[in-house]
């Protein structure tokens, strides 16, 4: 057993069930507090789009990097990385455990494991990627480096090209590249993943598709429309709303189009988590018996 503080990371798929676990832990290790590693709920414009856990929720608990920043100052993952590392500093001197939760693999692991320092990209080879077309992009990509495929979204244009800017620059596959700085040597880490099983997932992600809908994504988006060249906006909920609005789909086909995006990013998330961090698996079904398992993996393994 280590004397050292534990970052618990609950991890996995959107609508799989993540922060109603990560709660009512943090109940009962006696109000630990809570780290966002979703990379859109930080900021205070996106509600209803992000799935912001509700107030109760952040009344039973204390949450950070939630809605604490402008979306038009994006936080990247590097400096997440550094300034929820530097929170994490203080907060361990008040608290045994501290509860990380998302679906950000990058966020998640940025603060579990510390960052990669990235390769610099030299302009010429940007300026030189931004006149190939996107399929060609993606093709360059996986023959430089077939793995690439269970690290990058390959139906996202942006994340293609900056994975293939870094393979080129570096002459190495992503996997060499991201493979973070180290475990920092203050704390333990001990993660889980959430997998409520597909057929439960899907019916969840139709469910909070609709009570998005529901709640107001349509107003949401308008009001940050004139921000939708920004990279936190370009992402499914907000993509398919702005064309809603542009008049290119009604509003049931709108909804069907977020719940089936939103089920091909589940399926990218679960493949990401699976190759790139070491969890143990879970179905968080039965709230009780989930919370139970892993207070008992915290005592048997941290004494905590």
């Amino acid at each position: 057993m280590s004397a050292r503080p534990l970052l618990l990371l609950i991890a996995g798929p959107t609508a799989g069930g993540k922060t109603a676990l990560a709660v009512a832990l943090a109940e009962k290790l006696g109000g630990a507090p809570i780290i966002s590693t979703d990379s859109r709920q930080f900021y205070r414009e996106l509600n209803v789009g992000v799935a912001r856990p509700s107030e109760e929720e952040l009344s039973r608990a204390k949450h950070y990097f939630i809605a604490d920043r402008s979306v038009e100052t994006p936080l990247t993952a590097g400096s997440y990385a550094e300034e929820a590392g530097q929170l994490l500093e203080g907060l361990f001197q008040q608290h045994p455990v501290v509860i990380a939760v998302g679906g950000s693999g990058l966020y998640i692991r940025a603060l579990a494991e510390g960052f990669d320092t990235l390769p610099e990209v030299p302009e010429e080879l940007k300026e030189t990627l931004r006149h190939m077309e996107p399929e060609d992009q993606l093709a360059l990509l996986l023959r430089r480096d077939p793995e690439a495929v269970t690290q990058v979204a390959t139906d996202n244009p942006r994340r293609v090209q900056r994975a293939l800017e870094l393979v080129l620059a570096s002459g190495k596959p992503l996997s060499e590249l991201r493979k973070g700085s180290g475990k920092p040597s203050s704390f333990e880490v001990l993660g889980f993943g959430i997998d409520p099983g597909r057929e439960q997932l899907y019916e969840r992600i139709e469910q909070r598709t609709a009570k998005m809908i529901r709640e107001g994504l349509k107003e949401e988006a308008s009001a940050v429309k004139h921000l939708a060249d920004l990279p936190a906006l370009q992402t499914v909920g907000y993509t398919e709303m702005f064309a809603h609005l542009e008049g290119k789909a009604d509003l049931q086909t709108t909804q069907n189009l977020i719940a089936m995006n939103t089920r091909r990013y589940a399926k990218r998330q679960y493949t990401w988590f699976r190759n790139q961090m070491e969890l143990e698996w879970m179905n968080p079904e039965d709230l009780s018996a989930a919370t139970d398992l892993i207070l008992q993996r915290i005592s048997a393994q941290h004494g905590i």
